[in-house]
């Protein structure tokens, strides 16, 4: 068991809630999304999950165990990753190697090992350099895998850094607003991606997504976040027809024209 769980989680500062006592259990292998207004929340939640923030209330749990207090790192380890709103690669390191960055966590051997030479570590780097070509494979970028990171379109800058988390080997992928900035080709191309690494590798996915279009063909269930608080969840159809979604997204007049009023 793998399920990522919430339960009654809030987030202050100072005298902002940011986050006001979610609770939520995302569904395992499956894709889902965390919607909502500007402000609503969604990255602060994300930023909870990984360890960023600690909750000042409430509980998170992979598998059943507990990540409230637990370093970045660790739950990286535990299995969840995650790519940001604004692209993080190392601009001046190749493609393969931004994607070696990602393994880390998972590499046995250390700097005495890499010094010496050990048989070992020579095994363990191809094995990871062999892990890697798959990911950039996966993602298309098989072709570029020397060239900088930062020389690489928009779109492609994207799909690397799908690839860097992936190869941190997680149950559950965080994806930060992943279509931000690109144009309807290019998010197209990225909602066949979501769909296809979902269906290949067997892990949950989760993004925070503003563009609602992405997020009702991909998304199997969908939580709704209004000034840190849930207004709703459920399957696409649900929430889009969900009264008190329409009203956050559109306002009152809207929603009581969506139900007849």
């Amino acid at each position: 068991m793998s399920s990522l769980r919430v339960r009654s989680l809030v987030k202050r500062f100072g005298g902002l809630t940011a986050v006001n006592g979610v609770t939520y259990t995302f569904p395992e292998r499956a894709i889902s999304a965390v919607i909502g207004p500007n402000g609503a929340g969604k990255t602060t939640f994300f930023n909870m999950i990984t360890g960023i923030y600690k909750p000042d209330e409430g509980e998170i749990e992979l598998g059943g165990r507990s990540l409230v207090g637990v370093k970045p790192d660790r739950i990286t380890e535990r299995g969840i990753a995650r790519t940001f709103q604004n692209i993080r690669l190392f601009g001046g390191m190749t493609v393969l190697e931004n994607v070696l960055v990602g393994m880390h966590i998972h590499l046995r051997s250390g700097v005495l090992g890499t010094l010496l030479g050990l048989p070992g570590v020579r095994a363990e780097e191809q094995a990871a350099r062999e892990e890697a070509y798959r990911l950039l494979g996966a993602v298309g970028l098989q072709e570029l895998l020397n060239e900088e990171a930062g020389s690489l379109s928009y779109g492609a800058q994207r799909r690397l850094e799908i690839a860097r988390a992936l190869a941190a080997r997680p149950k559950v992928l965080l994806l930060d607003e992943p279509a931000a900035g690109m144009n309807p080709r290019e998010t197209a191309e990225l909602t066949a991606l979501i769909r296809s690494l979902q269906e290949k590798l067997g892990i949950s996915i989760i993004l925070i997504e503003h563009d609602m279009k992405l997020v009702m063909e991909l998304s199997e269930h969908i939580l709704v976040l209004e000034h840190g608080e849930k207004i709703a969840e459920g399957t696409p159809q649900e929430v889009r027809t969900n009264p008190r979604v329409i009203e956050a997204y559109l306002g009152r007049s809207a929603a009581e024209q969506e139900a007849g009023l």
